[in-house]
């Protein structure tokens, strides 16, 4: 189909910019949480784990996207408490927590840190293969870190 108009040039324009979106998400779904590794034996099985892999993938994408466009917001922007607490503890291996919560930006670096990220300037920031690797771990930990916390060291 042909573009006439700008108008018509302006919309194709935004559903290309969109595409790269879906491509990450589809990324993340594939080598992330590997969805084409599962060996279920009904469909339903399939698609509820599916509709799982399918939240967890949209998580990651999120918060790449977020940590990109408004790094220097309060990490609780998308963390709990008690989920950027237990990013800190692994990436620090320290309970002090600062008097104020981090910012997205380094929260993500954290955690791009536990899913293998170098951290090096020339390195970018952690992309959502490295924040999945990540995402396993931040999970894990915050089971121990809720069930150790009433017995934890209080920070400032």
């Amino acid at each position: 189909m042909e573009t006439q108009t700008l108008e018509q040039a302006c919309e194709r324009l935004d559903r290309y910019a969109k595409r790269w979106g879906v491509e990450v998400y589809r990324r993340t779904l594939k080598s992330g949480c590997r969805i084409e590794d599962r060996q279920l034996e009904t469909t339903d099985s399939l698609e509820a784990c599916l509709a799982m892999d399918m939240v967890v993938a949209w998580q990651i994408f999120h918060l790449t996207r977020l940590a990109r466009e408004i790094p220097n917001a309060p990490c609780t922007v998308y963390f709990e408490d008690a989920e950027w607490k237990t990013l800190y503890i692994l990436a620090t291996n320290s309970v002090d927590f600062p008097k104020q919560e981090p910012t997205l930006r380094e929260a993500v670096r954290m955690m791009g840190s536990q899913g293998g990220h170098p951290g090096r300037k020339s390195d970018g920031e952690p992309g959502t293969t490295t924040l999945w690797r990540a995402f396993v771990l931040l999970h894990g930990g915050l089971i121990v870190y809720r069930a150790l916390m009433p017995n934890m060291k209080r920070g400032p």
